[in-house]
């Protein structure tokens, strides 16, 4: 399975590396509302969360189905607004005002990209700003993962303007409270890796700078196609004039193990990719529970379950939705990996929410947990 990006044509100089501040805030939110992905960045994360004001730390909640278990493109926008360069800005404000000039519906379906997992490499279907069904399935889902996420998709669908205020506010807030010292200290890092990979974009080829990015990716012979190795089939082209040319790399130092590709249609592909690997722990001592482990990995769909698993409470039935699988199936797959301790159920209302457990899978293997959460 993968992702790929056609660039055939596409000229050297329209392949970019550079930083955006509000790309790494979505992956400095993720963080704080994962922290088990990140543990090196247990510090950090541990006083930032201690430090927030309470309301902030609310508000937070409200919109965290936003950078939580998917990234939402609206983190992006360079890449989703006609008419502009395709690069990210060099301040946070400038990126927040490249967002204001977004269109309602291509605002609303980035924000509630959570609902179209399934399909998102079809656009996610019409706009539920105007299409009834579109409107009812998003609802659905967003009930699936709690009051607060309904309450929120509702606001936005039925107040888009208000909601876009509000969610600007609370950017600035967040920078306000301890995304401007962070970047402070991460950008000057992300902009000499960035300026290292152009210059060795110009000296010796593509192949070495993608090497260098990660080596989940590749390009052919022919220089034609990139290659993502991920657990998602996607693929998007470098050279849509509707959008402008061109393909965009933007480092994180917030984003291990995520190795994202933003490949929605309409918009320019960018690969956001982490600097640096963490330090994972150790296997258990157990090798008859290691053993049983393995065996429960070793099926595909159970692997591909556990991608979704990784990020965020599923219910059985959006799990047969994602996967094309039915209920009964996902259930006997999710049956094995509890059986071998890797997920815990909760209730929330009448749903019955999966998620693996990140720990106890963390003392695995750190190539398993990178694969699933690239």
């Amino acid at each position: 399975m993968s992702v790929t990006i056609d660039i055939a044509g596409l000229p050297a100089e329209r392949i970019s590396f550079t930083p955006s501040p509000l790309a790494e805030l979505c992956m400095a939110l993720h963080a704080l509302s994962q922290p088990a992905h990140h543990p090196r960045l247990a510090s950090w994360t541990a006083a930032t969360a201690a430090a927030l004001d309470p309301c902030l730390a609310d508000r937070l909640l409200e919109a965290e189905f936003m950078w939580r278990s998917s990234f939402s493109d609206i983190f992006m926008p360079f890449a989703g607004v006609p008419g502009g360069t395709g690069l990210p800005r060099t301040t946070l404000a400038e990126e927040l005002d490249v967002l204001d000039r977004m269109d309602d519906d291509r605002f609303v379906t980035a924000a509630l990209e959570h609902c179209w997992l399934a399909t998102y490499n079809d656009g996610g279907g019409p706009s539920p700003l105007k299409d009834p069904a579109a409107r009812a399935k998003a609802l659905e889902t967003a009930a699936a993962r709690g009051s607060r996420q309904l309450d929120f998709s509702i606001r936005l669908l039925d107040d888009t303007a208000a909601v876009r205020v509000w969610m600007r506010r609370l950017i600035e807030d967040c920078d306000e409270a301890f995304f401007a010292a962070t970047w402070k200290l991460v950008e000057p890092a992300q902009s000499a890796d960035a300026r290292h990979k152009t210059e060795l974009l110009r000296r010796k080829g593509l192949p070495a700078a993608l090497k260098e990015v990660s080596a989940a990716l590749g390009v052919d012979e022919g220089r034609t196609t990139i290659t993502a190795d991920k657990m998602v089939d996607g693929s998007t082209t470098a050279t849509d004039h509707r959008i402008g040319t061109g393909l965009v790399f933007i480092p994180t130092n917030f984003g291990w193990p995520h190795l994202l590709v933003l490949h929605a249609p309409g918009w320019r592909p960018v690969v956001h990719y982490p600097l640096g690997t963490p330090e994972l722990g150790s296997p258990p001592g157990s090798v008859e529970l290691l053993q049983r482990r393995m065996e429960a990995l070793a099926h595909p769909m159970r692997m591909m379950l556990c991608r979704s698993l990784a990020r965020a409470p599923y219910t059985t039935s959006e799990l047969a939705t994602v996967y094309g699988i039915t209920a009964p199936e996902v259930s006997r797959h999710l049956a094995v990996l509890k059986k071998a301790g890797l997920i815990h159920t909760r209730r929330q209302g009448r749903y019955a929410q999966h998620q693996l457990d990140l720990p106890v899978v963390a003392r695995i293997g750190s190539d398993f947990i990178e694969g699933i959460l690239r």
